[in-house]
């Protein structure tokens, strides 16, 4: 699950960026005001590509979708990208888990079947 939400954060991280500079066109919006938003947002997705096996990283991601949808009152298109990275997202945490515990069940077998042989190959092979 890690690698698919660290990667959906990261491309968040440069469309965030993106849209600040889409906003900063905007004559009615501080320039200091955008970045602060944006520099906040953009330091958000990156640090939670750490956080995401911790308790409420997941749910700190869906925050970051909501708001990332929100930002389209500001920049139009990001209701759209919005919309698109929260889709990503959500098959981000929804099949990461599922490849989680695939791996794990994979590696339970392995283990038993590792232990298996090494049993049979003990004190009555001599």
């Amino acid at each position: 699950m890690r690698v698919l939400c660290s990667s959906t954060l990261i491309g968040e991280f440069f469309v965030i960026g993106f849209a600040g500079l889409v906003a900063m066109k905007d004559d009615s919006l501080a320039t200091s005001t955008v970045w602060w938003v944006c520099g906040i947002a953009m330091l958000l997705s990156v640090l939670l590509c750490g956080m995401i096996t911790r308790p409420g990283g997941v749910q700190l991601g869906w925050a970051l979708q909501i708001a990332l949808i929100a930002s389209g009152f500001v920049v139009p298109v990001m209701f759209f990208l919005g919309a698109v990275f929260a889709a990503l997202w959500w098959a981000s945490v929804h099949y990461g888990r599922r490849i989680d515990q695939v791996k794990a069940d994979w590696a339970a077998r392995q283990e038993t079947a590792t232990a298996g042989a090494q049993g049979s190959a003990g004190p009555d092979a001599a």
